[in-house]
This record gives C-alpha cells, structure tokens and sequence, in this order.
C-alpha cells in the first residue's frame, strides 16, 4: 500500500534538502530518468522504520537503508539528514543531484547474537510429616517439614488445599503463599470430614503434594491427648538380666485415647511383652527380662487425628565375658610386660575396668595386684627373684566382674643374678648449735622470809654448762641459793630472801660453740607490821 507511507515521507525528505549542501553547477548534467511518482512511496517504505524507530515491515529489505546511510556520510551532509532512499525519493522534484545513487553504499552489518536463555526452573519436591497440630469446631491447625531438595530457584512459600471426604474438589485455604510451616485453617463446618494436602510453590511450579494420612474429622476435642512421662524413664532405664520390669505411663485424653507401642519401630512381641491400658495409665510389663528385650519403646496416644508420642530406652544388662586374648610381652629384672583385648561380650554396657592378678607356680595362690584399672595394658613389678608367675585378667562393667578370665600361656621367670649391694653413703649432719635462750628469765618481786625462785629455758648443742650471777658475781656453792639444770630448764632458787637479796640475776650458758645470757630483776620487799598490831602482840 504505497499510499499510506508517501504523507510520512515528504516532510523529512524536504528538510533533508534545505539543509543538505547544494551541489556545484555542471555544464550538462546528464539526463537521469526520474521515477514515477508512485515508485518513491515504495523505495521509501523501507527506510521508514529508520525514521519513526518502528519494526521494519514484514517482507522488507535492510540493505537499501544501510546503504543510503553510508551515501550522506560521503557527501559530507549534516548528522540530521536522513538516509539516501528518501533524497532518491525527492528526485522528481529537481533539488538532488542524480549522482546521489545509493550505489556506493557499504554491506550491512550482522544484528547481534542473542544471549543463550538460562535453563528452566525446576519444581521443588514435596512438602515432608504433614500431620494435625490442632483442631476444633471451626478450625483445622496443621504443620510439615521443609521439602529435601529445593532446587536452583529456592521457595516462594506453600499453598494448602483441602475438600471433603467423598468428594475430588480441592479448596485452597490460602489467598497468598505462607512461608511458615505451619497453618490455620479457619471457618470450617463442625461434623465435616476433611483431607488436607500441602504443596511448595517456587518459579519452577508446584511441586507433588504431600497429604494426611487419614481425613481428619472437624469436632471439638475436650482433652488433647498427653503423655506424662515419669522422671525416672525419662533418661536411659537399665535392669539386670533376669529382673522383672513393671513400667506405668499415665496419661491424659478426652475422649479415651487410643494407646499403641513400638519397639524400635516395630510391633511389640506380645509373648514377651505384656501390655495393659486403662483410661488414665499404660502398663509395660516383662516378667523376667532378657538382653532380646533392650530397645528403644515408644509409646502413642491418639484422639481422632491428634497424637502425643514418648519414648522410652530399655538396657538389659549383665556379667561382661572375658577379655578376649592375653599375652606377657616382655620379662626383664623384676618386672613383666601385659597385653590384652577387651572382651568380645561387654554384657550390653560399657567396660568400667580390669583386675589383674598373679600367682606363684609354686603356691598357685591368686593375689590382686591391679584394680579398676582403665588401660589395656600394664607393668607387673616387684616380682621375686628366683619365682615363675603367671597372670590373668577379668573384665568390669555396672553389674560386676566377669565370671571368667583371660590366663597368659607363657610363664614370667625372674633370673637369678648376682646383686652387690652398695649401701648409700650420707654425709653425718652437724647438729652442733650454740646456746639459745627459748624462755628468758622475768622480773620479779619476793617477800622478805618467803623462797623464790627463777626459770627459764635454753638449747645448744652440745650442751651447755650453766652459770648463775648476781650482780656480775658469779654465784657459787652458796647454800642460800639452789640451781637446778634439767633437760634444758634453768632455775634458781632462794631460800627466805632478805633486803639484800634484791638486785640484777643472770644466767649464763656457754658451750663450744659459744654462748648466751639473759638477766631478770629481783625486788625483795619488807612487810610492815602497824603499831596497833605491835601492841596486840605483846
């Protein structure tokens, strides 16, 4: 339709050639055969995309208008003139000249390549444990587990639907995605059977839903089901071998809940296990225990579609086997080298320790030498010269030690070698010390006619002599004093004092090492009679 595109071109085409130079005058131009009027509009369609930015038209043909862009560049035209198709296209008109031909034009260049798309997107898996948390008269709470793989494109969220028992219409509970894994859903009809179903959502689509197990019936429950654990169960609950176990788990529910056991994810054998419920309790019992009955118990109680679960971990334990192997490794002087492995029966618990006892091959007496001992191997010493030995080892655990033991088969023999005391040699200490006063001597005041006496302490080594003086006298064999020396204490003596007794005491030690001395005062005071009691006495 070249009718339509003729108006678009004609007035850039005339501005393109007001502002175009204008060529220098030729003598004789040459005659150019100029188009029909109805060929411009047709050569011109397809450099209009080049001026109104549009998408070329189906069927056109680029290379014209690359080409007439190259052809003002030539010329030296201004940047705003448009491309040569259109100035062909004002050649009717006489203001081109007729060597303005697209025929120099440049090739076209190649668009370029589009980038290479990413991969798609890829769903993530299912939703995982979808079970009921709550639920009422009107309401359903349920929660799951985050899927396992989530792909490249992460999570968006969830979307969970439910319909009727009966019936294949899903609903969707939520508007918008939820990331939490958990939700409520709300303005349900009480006495409805529902089936719930959770689906992961992320830009590569929905993934597989992950639904209940049973439809859930939407009533009011009274008492949600609750298991209370007593404290003692709660951690590990070992008995011995043989032992009776009577366990009661009480728990709460309303309507009666329904009770069921699993021994490691298994049916309870009920030859070996009895099992007795009641409303408000349920009874573990095992007559006489047996290793068979260790394991991990779990206990469920469920009302319609809300469950409590616990678990309980049995240990039947007993004797330990003994050590699996033993070995002297090595005799020399008067000790012997063991080495042993623990036992291939440890009686369901973990070994606590070793006894390791000798004999004498001449006696054949056992005697314990090493207790509670925790390492697999151990030196024997103090052993006698001249004896064989031979050794064993039992194996501890919480219930005792084994019943048996592990015997060494070689004998230890401790040679008999010639030994040549040599007592150590020690320097005699010298305990030579001079005189030291322990206690000195104090002052003191007597009563004229009443004995006294002076004390006080010393030490030296050896011992030393001990000398009395009064007043820097030396005081001899003189009857009116005694002095006394006795395992160190010093006294002095003096019979019914007088006024002159008074004055400076020293004592004085002296022994080859030298010598000390202490000094006291000693005041002698007279009694005063008054005359009344003169008188009386007379």
């Amino acid at each position: 339709m070249p009718s339509k595109p003729a108006p678009i071109k004609k007035s850039p085409v005339k501005k393109a050639v007001k502002k175009a130079p204008e060529p220098a005058p030729e003598p004789e131009p040459a005659p150019v055969e100029a188009p029909p009027a109805e060929a411009a509009p047709a050569e011109a369609a397809p450099a209009e995309p080049q001026v109104s930015d549009a998408c070329p038209a189906p069927g056109g043909d680029a290379a014209p208008a690359a080409a007439a862009e190259e052809a003002p560049a030539a010329e030296g035209s201004a940047p705003e003139v448009t491309p040569a198709a259109e100035e062909g296209a004002a050649a009717p008109d006489g203001d081109a000249p007729a060597d303005a031909a697209p025929a120099e034009a440049a090739p076209a260049e190649e668009p370029p390549k589009a980038p290479t798309p990413p991969p798609p997107a890829v769903p993530t898996s299912a939703p995982q444990n979808v079970s009921v948390d709550d639920v009422n008269e009107s309401s359903l709470t349920i929660k799951w587990k985050t899927p396992e793989t989530l792909g490249d494109s992460g999570l968006d969220g969830y979307i969970i639907e439910y319909c009727k028992d009966g019936t294949t219409d899903w609903i969707t509970a939520n508007e918008e995605l939820t990331p939490s894994n958990r939700y409520c859903i709300k303005n349900l009809t009480a006495g409805d059977l529902l089936h719930v179903r959770v689906v992961a959502v992320n830009p590569g689509g929905r993934s597989e839903p992950c639904t209940l197990s049973d439809p859930v019936p939407i009533r009011e429950v009274v008492d949600r089901p609750k298991i209370r654990m007593p404290r003692a169960l709660r951690t590990r609950f070992v008995k011995q071998v043989g032992a009776q176990i009577n366990l009661v788990i009480p728990f709460l529910g309303k309507p009666k809940p329904v009770v069921s056991w699993l021994k490691d994810g298994q049916p309870i054998d009920k030859k070996r296990v009895n099992i007795r419920n009641s409303d408000k309790d349920s009874i573990l019992f095992i007559r006489s225990s047996q290793r068979d009955d260790s394991g991990v118990y779990e206990m469920t109680v469920k009302v319609d579609s809300l469950e409590d679960k616990a678990t309980i971990t049995l240990q039947i334990v007993e004797l330990p086997g003994p050590p699996a192997s033993m070995k002297l490794v090595d005799v020399w002087g008067f000790n012997a080298a063991l080495e042993w492995t623990p036992p291939k029966d440890n009686g369901n618990t973990e070994i606590t320790g070793y006894t390791i006892q000798k004999a004498d091959r001449k006696t054949e007496e056992w005697f314990t030498v090493l207790e509670n001992y925790h390492r697999l191997n151990a030196t024997i010493s103090d052993l006698i010269m001249g004896n064989s030995y031979s050794f064993r080892v039992f194996s501890q655990n919480k219930v005792g030690t084994s019943e048996t033991s592990a015997v060494t088969k070689e004998v230890a023999t401790i040679q008999k070698t010639g030994i040549v005391y040599k007592p150590l040699e020690y320097p005699e200490h010298d305990f030579s010390e001079a005189p030291k006063f322990t206690t000195p001597l104090s002052d003191r005041a007597a009563t004229v006619g009443y004995t006294t006496k002076l004390l006080c302490s010393v030490r030296g080594s050896p011992k030393p002599k001990i000398e009395w003086l009064k007043n820097q006298m030396i005081i001899g064999d003189d009857p009116k004093f005694r002095q006394i020396s006795n395992q160190g204490i010093c006294s002095l003596e003096i019979r019914k004092p007088c006024c002159f007794d008074g004055g400076v005491y020293t004592c004085r030690a002296k022994n080859a090492q030298g010598e000390a001395a202490v000094s006291c005062k000693l005041e002698v005071k007279q009694i005063i009679v008054p005359d009344a009691d003169k008188e009386r006495g007379k």
